[in-house]
This record gives C-alpha cells, structure tokens and sequence, in this order.
C-alpha cells in the first residue's frame, strides 16, 4: 500500500506503461525520489516521514498491495460504494464510469486504481501529468487504449490546460480529433477511441478546473487513517513480510505513522531491520518504540523537523502569529515544503493554528516540547 526532502520533489513517470490486472505492477508508483542533501539515501530522520514514494518503496510495496476491494482495509465508505458501482458496470458489461481519486499522499490511490482493474478484469495503463507534456502524447496513448479498459493518470491536476481539452471529448465521446496537415489544407478527422474508464489520481483537487472534474462521474476523498485501521494494516503487512510481531508492535507503528500507510510499511521495514540485526527478531511495543525513537520519531509521529518548526515559531518568534515564508527564511526550507508536507499533520493533531496572521503553536505542542510560555508571549495578538 500505499508512504521531507530540503525542497519538493517532481516525480515523474514513463507515459503509457502497461500492467495486467494481477500481474505485476509496473509504472503506478516506482517514481525516483530526489537525494536529500548531502547524498545520503534513506533511512534518514529528515525524511522517513515523507508520504511521498521513496526508491526503495518499490518493489515491497508491490507485494504489499492488495489486488482486490475485500483485502483492502479501511476507507469503508469509499469501499462499499465502488462495490456497488463495479457490480452493476459488470452486470450491464460497460465500462465503469470515470473515477476521481484524491486526498493526501500515501493513502492508496495508485492502489484503488489497480484493484479497479483488477475487479473489473481489465487491463490497466498508467502515467501521469507531468510525463505528458504534448497534445500528440496524450493522442497516442488514447489511440492505442484498444484491450486496456483503465487509463490511470497520477497527479493529473498538472496536466496542461490545452490537454485537458483533448481529455474532455475522449471522456465524453469516446473520440478526439487530430489536425492533419497545415495551413490552408489542414483537415481534421475524427478518431474513435475503444471504451474506456479514465482513473486520476489528485493530492490538489482545487487545482483542476471544473469542467474537467465535472466530467468525472464518480469522485471519492481518501481521509487520513485512523491507528487501528493502521494496525491491521501494519499486522497485515508483517504477515507478508514474515516479520514476527504482536499487537503491541503493530499499534506503536501505527500510532506513528501519521494516519498513512506508506509511512506505516516504512517504518515497519526500519524496525524489523533493527530488530534482525540487535534483537531475536520479534517485534514488540518495547523494542518498536526504542528504535522509533532511535529514528527521531516520537509517540505523535513527529520527526526532527516537525519539532522545529515549532521550537522555532516558538523561540524565535514567541509563539506566534508568524507568516509561513518568514518561518521557511529561518529553516532554510521551501514555503511550499512546511505548506504541504508538515502543516496538514501538525494542525490535524492540534499542534499549529493557522490564522489570518499566520501561524501559531498551541498549548498542546508546548506541553509535548516541554517548553514554557513565556511571561507575555502572545500578548499583542491576544
């Protein structure tokens, strides 16, 4: 299933690799991250939080993945209603309308989007918008859709506005129109495409326009995991894995893992390598807190630079009101970094307020730094 470098990653995939559904599982998530500073590869404290795809995710993580909607767990609501929605495509043999997947990385989107294929025993394409960058490369994976039922796009929110156009009558239609020629004698005809269902996949829906969203007929969120889906998952994981460990092992995993199950694996996979290596090889809530400690992650899933931010709207700023750019200028990171990776996390437990003045930490991060309110921080906004 599906888990911070200095500044934010672009990854990109090959257009058009193919995979059939249960097969192996090429070209949805085997994406090259970027080396952190100093060329150092992961484990790193900086980054082994990081929900987006790391090289060496790959091939476990593939093995890892559920291939049909009964082995996947959590997200129940999303779940129940695809069941509806493939059982009647099949029973009336038509291809499933179009699918909107989006919400955070990590959370299984590349994943649902084989088990489409999967249930609906197709043949799957996968790309994504980065890796399209011309009207003729989107014509031809279009045109050669002929045996593949699902075309899935990643990240499809950085597809090009005059792509999206192109995408709009194959949805709808079934065809596109190609110019032949130029000037005066430039004709277009008219191609039609195999039926197909168009799968994409979003960390920023705000990002694409309506009339593409519109045409999607069914659309799900993927929330944030709550820990015990997140232990089964991890339980389920190390079964895979052959990696012994009991209930207690699995929750403190879990309770790290930032509501996702690419970071839960992740960590997964660094314990059981401590535990190989220094212990008899059975992970428990003992030995799985020791070594998450080890890797600076605390019992909130925070990392190094997670707990600096914070010290530093709070030493350095008084607790806040601070503007995110100000607080990048002092860490040295991108202000689409913090926005991105390490805001969401910090708010969704109640660490960080964002305000109209900016952001500020909460009485609850103080308590978890062990840090003190000074005599009049705050003073001026409060």
């Amino acid at each position: 299933m599906d888990q911070a470098p200095p500044q934010s990653k672009v990854r990109r995939q090959q257009a058009g690799s193919t995979t059939r559904a249960g097969g192996p599982l090429r070209g949805g998530e085997q994406r090259p991250a970027a080396s952190p500073a100093g060329g150092q590869e992961d484990p790193d404290p900086l980054r082994i939080l990081d929900p987006e795809v790391h090289r060496e995710d790959g091939a476990e993580d593939l093995t890892l993945r559920p291939r049909v909607l009964d082995e996947y767990i959590g997200q129940e609501r999303m779940k129940s209603n695809l069941k509806v929605f493939i059982k009647a495509a099949r029973e009336r043999r038509e291809p499933l309308d179009h699918v909107m997947l989006y919400g955070p990385p990590g959370l299984g989107k590349t994943t649902i989007a084989h088990i489409l294929a999967h249930e609906m025993s197709a043949s799957i394409r996968c790309t994504s918008g980065p890796a399209i960058e011309r009207a003729g490369d989107l014509a031809a994976i279009l045109t050669s859709l002929e045996g593949v039922g699902i075309l899935f796009i990643d990240e499809i929110h950085r597809l090009h506005a005059a792509l999206e156009e192109i995408l709009y009558q194959a949805m709808e239609d079934f065809q596109i129109d190609i110019v032949i020629g130029q000037g005066p004698g430039a004709r277009t005809v008219k191609i039609d495409l195999p039926r197909f269902t168009l799968v994409g996949a979003t960390t920023r829906i705000g990002l694409i326009t309506g009339p593409l969203r519109d045409r999607f007929g069914i659309v799900h969120h993927l929330d944030f995991y709550p820990v015990a889906d997140l232990v089964r998952i991890v339980e389920r994981s190390a079964r895979i894995l052959e990696i012994p460990a009991d209930a207690g092992g699995a929750e403190s995993i879990a309770r790290r893992a930032r509501g996702t199950p690419r970071i839960a694996n992740r960590l997964l996979r660094r314990v059981r390598d401590f535990v190989q290596v220094g212990e008899d090889g059975r992970i428990t809530a003992p030995v799985a807190e020791r070594y998450l400690e080890r890797l600076e992650v605390d019992r909130y899933g925070l990392d190094r630079l997670d707990r600096k931010i914070l010290l530093t709207i709070h030493e350095k700023f008084a607790g806040g009101p601070v503007g995110v750019n100000t607080i990048a200028a002092a860490l040295g990171e991108e202000p689409d970094t913090i926005e991105e990776l390490y805001e969401p996390y910090l708010m969704q437990i109640g660490f960080l307020d964002r305000t109209a003045r900016g952001r500020r930490i909460t009485p609850r991060a103080r308590e978890h730094l062990k840090v003190v309110r000074r005599q009049g921080q705050g003073h001026l906004w409060e």
